[in-house]
C-alpha cells in the first residue's frame, strides 16, 4: 500500500481526528411551564415517595384533571420514574390523567352511584337523564358506591353529594354553584372535653391505669375487628406490642363496601371517640406515627378530622391524614398500607404479616374507624355494659348499615345476633309501602344473598358461614319482591370485576367471565360453580375469595329463579 492512500479506522477514539457528535437528550423531555407550575403547586411539602398521592390529588383539585406535562414534570420534582408516577396515578379511579393529545376534561364532573342500592332506586335512568340534560362542560360518569345507601340514588357533583338524587336536583345544585362538601354538625374538641372526653387517655398516659388493665377489658368484652375481619382487638393489639420497635398505627377509614357507611356516620358526628381510641392504640403500642386513611368519597369526614385534630393538644404520636383516590381494594390491610405509601394499592403475600412488616417495613396495628370508636365507652363502662347488649345468645353492639326497601334505612346501632326480621321492624319501622320482603344481604357486596324465609339467622360473626355468608362490616341491603335477585348478584360481580386490582389472575380473569357468564339469559350452573371455586381457592386477598357468594348464594337458596334456567341447559 502506498504512502499517498489514507488508512481508514473502523473505531476512531474521541478526539483523534473526528468531532464527537452532539448529544440527543433521551426520554420525556420536562416542559418548564409545567415544571414552574408543579413546583409553585407543592411549594415546601416534602418530595417523599409516600407523598405522591397526596400531591396526585392536590394537582387534580387545581387543574380538574392531571396532564402529561404535570405528571412529568411532578416526577422529575419527586425524583421518581415517569412510569411509577404514571402507573401509580392511572391505578387510582378519581384521577383523570390526560394523555398527550387527548382533549382536556370537562370543567364539571358528576358521579352517579350504580351500586345495588343506587341501581334499585333508579340510578340507570339518572344516568341517562342526566347524559341528556347536561352540555359539553359537563362530565356524568358511573361510580361504585359512595357509602350514602341510605339516601340513594346518589349523585356527587364535584364533592358535593346530592341525596335522593333527581336529574332536576342536580342540575339546581350545578346551578347554584354547589360543589363541595357540606359539614354536619357534630361534637367538637370543646363539647367532647366537656362531656368527659380524653379523660381515660390522660389516665393511661399517667399511668392510673395499666395497659395491661386495659387490654383486660377489651379481651373480657370480646371487641372484634368491625371492619369486617372480626380479629379480636387486644389480641391483635399485644401482637403488635410484642414484635421490637419502633412501631407504626395505620387506620382504616377505607369504608369501600357496598351497603356501608357506617364509619361515615361516626366521623361525622362524634370524631374525638374515634380519636381518642385512636390515640389509646399508638400509646398502648407504642407507635409514634399514626396515619388515618380515608376514601375520597368522604371528603367532609376528611375536612372535619383534619379542623378536630388541628385543635388537640401537643404531646403522644403524630397523626398524619391520608387520602384514597377512589380504588376499593385499599380496604384490604396491606394494600392500604401500599396505598399509604404512595404506591399502587395491590395486596401483599403473606406472611408477614403486617403485626410484623407493616407500614414502611414496620410492624404496624391496623384497626378501622368503629372498633377505635367503642375503645373508651368499653374501658369507661366495663366489659359487662358492652356484653349486655346481644340477643340470641350473641354479646355486644353491633352498627348495621341498612339499605334497600325498608321506611326507615340507615345506621342501626343494635344487639349483635338480632335477626333480619328483628332488624327491619324493630329498628326501620318495616318493609316500605309496597314492598314484600324477599331477599337479603347480611355482609355487603361480599357478604352473599339470603332469602327471607331463612330470616332468623342472628347477624353476628361466626353464625351465617355455614351458609356460604358472612356479617363482615354488617351492610344489610333488603331486598323486595319487586326486586330481581340474579340482576342484583351481577351488579355485584360488576361491581368486583371493576374494583379488582389485576394483580393475580383468578380475580382479574375470574370476576370478568364471571359477569360474562352471569350476562347470558341461561346461566351454566356447573361453569360458574367451577369458576366460582378457582377464585375462591386461588386469589390472593379476600376480593377474588368472596366476589362469588352473591352468585352461589342464588344458585343455592332461590330455586325458584335459577330452576328454569338449569332445566335449559
Amino acid at each position: 500500500m502506498s504512502d499517498s492512500v489514507q488508512k481508514v479506522r473502523p473505531f476512531d477514539h474521541p478526539g483523534q481526528g473526528r468531532r464527537r457528535a452532539k448529544s440527543t437528550p433521551k426520554g420525556r423531555q420536562i416542559d418548564p411551564q409545567a415544571a414552574y407550575e408543579i413546583g409553585l403547586l407543592l411549594g415546601d411539602r416534602p418530595r417523599r415517595r409516600d407523598m405522591l398521592i397526596e400531591h396526585l390529588h392536590l394537582v387534580q383539585d387545581t387543574y380538574r384533571q392531571i396532564s402529561a406535562a404535570h405528571l412529568a414534570a411532578l416526577a422529575d420534582e419527586m425524583k421518581l420514574a415517569f412510569a411509577e408516577v404514571f402507573e401509580t396515578a392511572t391505578f387510582y379511579a378519581h384521577f383523570d390523567v390526560v394523555k398527550e393529545g387527548e382533549p382536556d376534561i370537562p370543567e364539571l364532573t358528576i358521579r352517579v352511584c350504580d351500586s345495588l342500592t343506587c341501581a334499585m332506586f333508579g340510578a340507570e335512568k339518572l344516568l341517562q337523564e342526566l347524559h341528556s340534560a347536561t352540555g359539553p362542560s359537563v362530565r356524568v360518569v358511573r361510580a361504585p358506591c359512595v357509602g350514602r345507601c341510605d339516601t340513594a340514588p346518589v349523585a356527587e357533583v364535584g364533592h358535593h353529594f346530592v341525596d335522593h338524587a333527581s336529574a332536576a336536583s342536580v342540575l339546581t345544585a350545578i346551578g347554584n354553584g354547589d360543589t363541595h362538601a357540606h359539614l354536619p354538625d357534630y361534637i367538637d374538641y370543646d363539647a367532647y372535653v366537656a362531656q368527659g372526653g380524653y379523660a381515660l387517655l390522660a389516665r393511661l398516659r399517667s399511668g392510673e391505669i395499666g395497659k395491661e388493665e386495659l387490654l383486660k377489658s377489651l379481651d373480657d368484652a370480646s371487641l372484634r375487628g368491625l371492619g369486617g375481619a372480626g380479629f379480636p382487638t387486644g389480641r391483635k393489639w399485644r401482637a403488635v406490642l410484642g414484635e421490637p420497635g419502633p412501631r407504626m398505627m395505620a387506620i382504616n377509614g377505607d369504608e369501600g363496601e357496598p351497603g356501608t357507611f357506617k364509619d361515615r356516620h361516626f366521623l361525622e358526628t362524634d370524631p374525638h371517640r374515634f380519636l381518642e381510641g385512636t390515640l389509646i392504640g399508638a400509646h398502648v403500642v407504642e407507635a409514634n406515627d399514626v396515619y388515618i386513611y380515608i376514601r375520597d368519597e368522604y371528603p367532609a369526614s376528611r375536612e372535619i378530622l383534619e379542623r378536630e385534630i388541628a385543635k388537640l393538644p401537643p404531646g403522644g404520636p403524630v397523626l398524619h391524614m391520608r387520602r384514597g383516590a377512589g380504588a376499593y381494594i385499599c380496604g384490604e390491610e396491606s394494600a392500604l398500607l401500599e396505598s399509604i405509601e404512595g404506591k399502587r394499592g395491590l395486596p401483599r403475600h403473606k406472611p408477614p404479616y403486617p403485626f410484623q412488616v407493616g407500614l414502611f417495613g414496620l410492624p404496624t396495628l391496623i384497626n378501622n374507624v368503629e372498633t377505635l370508636f367503642w375503645v373508651r365507652d368499653i374501658v369507661e363502662r366495663g366489659a359487662g355494659w358492652w356484653k349486655s347488649h346481644g340477643r340470641n345468645e350473641r354479646q355486644g353492639l353491633r352498627s348495621y348499615s341498612v339499605s334497600g326497601r325498608v321506611k326507615n334505612p340507615g345506621v342501626k346501632l343494635a344487639p349483635a345476633g338480632i335477626t333480619v326480621r328483628e332488624l327491619i321492624e324493630e329498628f326501620c319501622g318495616g318493609m316500605a309501602d309496597g314492598h314484600t320482603f324477599h331477599a337479603y344481604l347480611p355482609g355487603g357486596a361480599s357478604g352473599g344473598i339470603l332469602p327471607a324465609r331463612m330470616d332468623d339467622i342472628p347477624l353476628d360473626f361466626g353464625t351465617l358461614e355455614k351458609y356460604g355468608c358472612f356479617i363482615g362490616s354488617a351492610a344489610v341491603i333488603i331486598l323486595s319482591d319487586k326486586d330481581d335477585v340474579k340482576g342484583a348478584a351481577l351488579n355485584l360481580m360488576r361491581f368486583f370485576e371493576d374494583e379488582s386490582c389485576g394483580q393475580c389472575t383468578p380475580c382479574r380473569v375470574g370476576t370478568q367471565k364471571a359477569a360474562l357468564l352471569m350476562e347470558q339469559r341461561e346461566w351454566n350452573r356447573d361453569l360458574l360453580e367451577e369458576l366460582s371455586q378457582a377464585m375462591r381457592d386461588a386469589s390472593i386477598c379476600g376480593l377474588g375469595q368472596a366476589a362469588s357468594n352473591p352468585l352461589t348464594s342464588v344458585i343455592k337458596y332461590f330455586p325458584d329463579e335459577f330452576a328454569p334456567k338449569i332445566a335449559a341447559e
